[in-house]
């Protein structure tokens, strides 16, 4: 039998899962490739190679020349490719998933879908930014008018530690550089959690358009997921970036929150935080989801993979 031509798709032992890769690594201007099993990035100073198993999320900005073999090879590793604006803060377009399982998809799809339990789910998330609070009485509105006042409480408290001024969150999606220093830094900073964030919800299987709080919107979970982590990471690197003095506001914001992200171990913490919110407790750390079935009405299924000729009744 003749061989199948190019390289063979990686083995699934060989990749690592969601929560324990490298968050993101962002590029432009550069030739993007494909060597063995990792992604190369080429441009006049070089090549720098990015093992694809390993990888969260490739955010690719202007300048990036794609091979089709890096992307067969990202889309075999799991690794979600989201095409990037200038700066990185702007999202075009994303890759497949590393999951093989629809659970957690079908776990989303019917909590959101009825109100008693999109609103459980809702509150959960409201809950774990104050997990000193009981959520469970509270109404949306209610717990909007709570997030709200946190927010701004922290904008004031990072403007008096970094010494930078704070009016509003004020930017214009069609001009970055008109905003001042701070909002520029918050908008790259939350683009970065948003690529992160996108990346974990697709490589678990999840759907990034059905949220629970957000709605209407084909990010609606990853705004979502990523609001869970904002107040600790991206307001203040944002304020740290803008007390710097940075030179490159874009570049310094991306590499810091690379870093809180690392030292935060925000992938583990992520992945766990979306299982846990729409898996019951006995069912987040099972991994053997692998499996393909067929239903057979109600709850009920039934193996896949199976000639079921006798069940005919004609």
């Amino acid at each position: 039998m003749k061989e199948i031509p190019g390289p063979p798709p990686v083995d699934i032992s060989e990749l690592v899962r969601a929560q324990d890769r490298i968050s993101f690594v962002y590029l432009e201007r550069c030739i993007v490739h494909r060597e063995g099993n990792a992604v190369t990035a080429t441009d006049d100073r070089g090549t720098v190679h990015i093992p694809a198993a390993t990888l969260g999320a490739l955010l690719l900005g202007p300048g990036t020349n794609v091979s089709q073999q890096a992307m067969v090879l990202l889309a075999e590793s799991g690794s979600t490719a989201v095409w990037v604006g200038e700066h990185g803060v702007r999202y075009y377009a994303h890759g497949r998933p590393l999951a093989q399982s629809s659970r957690l998809l079908q776990a989303q799809a019917a909590a959101v879908t009825n109100q008693s339990s999109r609103l459980h789910v809702a509150r959960a998330m409201y809950g774990l930014r104050f997990p000193e609070e009981d959520v469970a009485g509270a109404t949306m509105q209610q717990l909007r008018g709570r997030e709200g006042a946190r927010v701004r409480r922290l904008y004031r408290a990072h403007a008096e530690r970094t010494g930078v001024p704070w009016t509003k969150r004020d930017y214009d999606m069609k001009d970055f550089g008109s905003g001042n220093a701070v909002n520029q830094a918050l908008s790259a900073a939350t683009t970065c959690l948003y690529g992160i964030t996108h990346a974990v919800i697709v490589a678990l299987g999840c759907s990034p358009g059905l949220g629970f709080v957000h709605t209407g919107h084909t990010r609606s979970f990853v705004y979502d997921i990523a609001d869970l982590y904002k107040a600790e990471i991206a307001i203040p690197v944002a304020f740290d970036i803008a007390a710097s003095d940075s030179e490159d506001i874009p570049r310094d914001t991306r590499r810091a929150v690379r870093d809180a992200v690392r030292g935060g171990h925000l992938l583990t913490r992520c992945a766990r935080d979306v299982r846990q919110l729409l898996l019951p407790p006995e069912e987040v750390e099972d991994q053997d989801w692998n499996v393909v079935s067929l239903w057979d009405g109600g709850n009920r299924t039934v193996a896949g993979g199976t000639l079921y000729e006798e069940d005919i009744p004609w």
